[in-house]
């Protein structure tokens, strides 16, 4: 991927849900919602402190999170639909 977000942001792939519920009734994509879990694609390299120090972002390229339903800002790079939103946005990261 050629693009690099900047300071405390990070680009995400949604990863899609399940077409289908537990007790095999195949969801329409209308009736779908957007997943809230995803992969971290890039990251940014930190915020700044007040004293101008840069602080690493806790998450890392491949990391599974969570965030919330309407974070971040949706954008196309690569023909891949992906978002960028800040590290703030992310409820946490989910262990495999």
């Amino acid at each position: 991927m050629k693009f690099r977000p900047l300071h405390d942001r990070v680009v995400v792939r949604r990863i899609e849900s399940e077409e289908k519920t537990k007790g095999g009734i195949i969801i329409p994509d209308t009736a779908k919602e957007k997943p809230q879990e995803g992969e971290i694609v890039a990251v940014g390299p930190g915020a700044r402190d007040e004293a101008g120090r840069v602080n690493p972002l806790d998450v890392k390229a491949g990391d599974r999170v969570l965030f919330g339903k309407w974070s971040g800002t949706e954008v196309k790079i690569d023909g891949q639909d992906l978002l960028i939103m800040k590290e703030s946005d992310i409820m946490g990261v989910v262990a495999l």
